[in-house]
């Protein structure tokens, strides 16, 4: 997958601007508000027509809670969010549920977001009764069939409950239900990591092949290196709710300037380490802060081992360094020794 050079001139699908998003912290018996967690701490990111956006942090940089922004599922402290021309954050009734119709969510654990007590028909077809005019009556059991071949299920398993399925197979439901409302935004957040690493395979493929049929664009949101390299476009790298790093996958993996993506792509293991004699390990010590109380200055400095007294005062910002942008004061390029293992270590 690569970006055409059309898709960079056009405008985004999707235009996140200095997003935040903050939840209060609350104490005592009458509850009042004592903080706030600040989840997404001004995070831009874009988006186009049929690409792939990879998101990749540790746990607890926020990614699950922008994800959950972008759809509505949590509530946008500020900052602005357009979907293909629309001001997302201000739309109502019929826009409103046109826009849940376009953006669709497929969660990391398929068997907690299928309801139990319904068949993957009834999973599968109920957007069609929120949006009656998207399949006629008559067609949708040819288009329910039709569905659940496109993912790769017998249309047999129709009449069958969620728990009668493997982990992998629930994830082809879930991607199911999502596509019956034909939607122009797929946001997979940890798709595949409760899978086992063959099944992870098998459903990136699918993702790549339904990218193919049908134009749909995907952020997909993962800790795991292998899996972003695998699938995606361009990737933006994340840590305690904000963006360090983003460029092209070639870019981000193949020359990271920031400390912190250098350090997540040295720490990746090796599968052949007589092949990367003298490879350097970027240290990554510690925990990461609470993002109720962020570090001042650069948010990564507490664990950076490139720090400096500047780093503590001034925050860096999002700009071009070298050739793509990064937050860092003294962002450079590691070398191929840091860099070994990201250039193997990937879904194949």
């Amino acid at each position: 997958m690569t970006e055409s050079p059309s898709s960079r001139l056009a405008e985004p699908l999707l235009d996140v601007r200095d997003l935040h998003t903050s939840f209060p912290i609350r104490s005592g018996l009458l509850r009042r508000t004592t903080g706030e967690v600040q989840a997404v701490a001004g995070v831009s990111i874009a988006l186009h027509e049929g690409e792939t956006l990879g998101l990749v942090g540790e746990s607890g940089c926020g990614k699950s809670t922008l994800a959950r922004t972008l759809v509505g599922l949590n509530r946008a402290s500020a900052g602005s969010v357009t979907f293909g021309g629309r001001d997302v954050l201000r739309l109502a009734g019929a826009e409103r549920r046109a826009f849940r119709r376009d953006v669709q969510m497929v969660f990391q654990d398929p068997f907690a977001s299928l309801n139990p007590r319904m068949t993957v028909g009834e999973l599968v077809t109920e957007a069609w009764e929120v949006h009656p005019g998207l399949v006629a009556r008559g067609d949708r059991e040819a288009e329910l069939h039709r569905l659940l071949r496109q993912v790769g299920l017998d249309p047999a398993a129709a009449t069958r409950y969620p728990h009668q399925f493997s982990g992998g197979q629930r994830q082809r439901i879930s991607i199911a239900r999502a596509l019956a409302v034909r939607p122009r935004l797929l946001i997979c957040d940890e798709a595949v990591s409760a899978l086992d690493v063959s099944i992870q395979g098998q459903i990136l493929n699918l993702l790549t092949q339904l990218q193919r049929d049908l134009g749909i664009a995907y952020l997909f949101i993962s800790h795991d290196l292998a899996v972003i390299r695998h699938i995606s476009d361009r990737v933006a790298v994340m840590y305690l709710g904000r963006i360090v790093e983003t460029g092209t996958r070639a870019e981000v993996f193949d020359r990271p300037r920031h400390p912190y993506t250098q350090a997540l792509l040295s720490a990746a293991p090796v599968v052949r380490p007589w092949e990367h004699e003298g490879r350097v390990v970027l240290p990554l010590e510690g925990d990461l802060p609470s993002p109720a109380d962020p570090p001042t200055g650069c948010r990564f400095r507490t664990r950076c081992p490139r720090a400096e007294e500047r780093c503590s005062v001034e925050e860096p910002t999002l700009v071009v360094r070298g050739d793509h942008p990064s937050a860092c004061h003294f962002a450079v390029d590691p070398g191929p020794k840091v860099l070994a293992e990201a250039r193997v270590g990937r879904l194949r």
